[in-house]
């Protein structure tokens, strides 16, 4: 007889309480995953650098560091052409003249121009320059003043002026032959 409780006893599991199953359920779960969570972690192991570290790089920093002006080489015989007074007025003016935005005197209203071209084709250019009532220097704009002398006159004679184009910018002289 003791034989065979002998071999019940070997045949008995280690596992004698509902807390002891739930515990090696959990380890059979958890452990498999974090053996495969470091794995991947070794096998993708590399250098990695942290979130901003590429701003203490040395070409960074150098990038940083360098002096605003350089002797950059520049091709003397590009020819920048000037913007007519209508690609200007589309570009920056349109915004507010065409609607009448703002008290903007509206394009090719000759009653709101009237008054104003009679003060001047210089006092329409300083008031599209420096800005005035609303309007901000150049309507906000990034333009020459011949430019915006330009605009200036293109609209004042769509709304009954008669202003004469102003005369285009001597083009400077360059640095070698002012030198000799």
């Amino acid at each position: 007889m003791s034989e065979e409780h002998h071999d019940d006893a070997e045949h008995e599991s280690g596992i004698k309480t509902p807390k002891q199953l739930i515990t090696v359920v959990a380890a059979a779960i958890i452990v498999p995953v974090l053996v495969i969570i470091m794995l991947t972690q070794f096998v993708t192991l590399d250098n990695k650098k942290s979130p901003g570290s590429e701003v203490y790089t040395a070409s960074a920093v150098a990038a940083r560091i360098a002096p605003v002006a350089s002797d950059a080489v520049f091709d003397a015989s590009i020819v920048v052409v000037p913007k007519t007074g209508k690609q200007v007025f589309e570009a920056q003016c349109t915004t507010c003249h065409t609607a009448g935005l703002l008290g903007a005197p509206k394009f090719g209203d000759a009653a709101a121009w009237g008054p104003r071209v009679g003060k001047g084709y210089d006092a329409l250019l300083q008031s599209a320059l420096h800005g005035k009532g609303s309007m901000p220097a150049q309507g906000g704009g990034d333009f020459t003043d011949y430019e915006v002398g330009r605009a200036v006159v293109y609209m004042a004679n769509a709304g009954g002026g008669k202003l004469v184009e102003p005369a285009a910018p001597a083009a400077s002289a360059p640095a070698s032959a002012a030198s000799k």
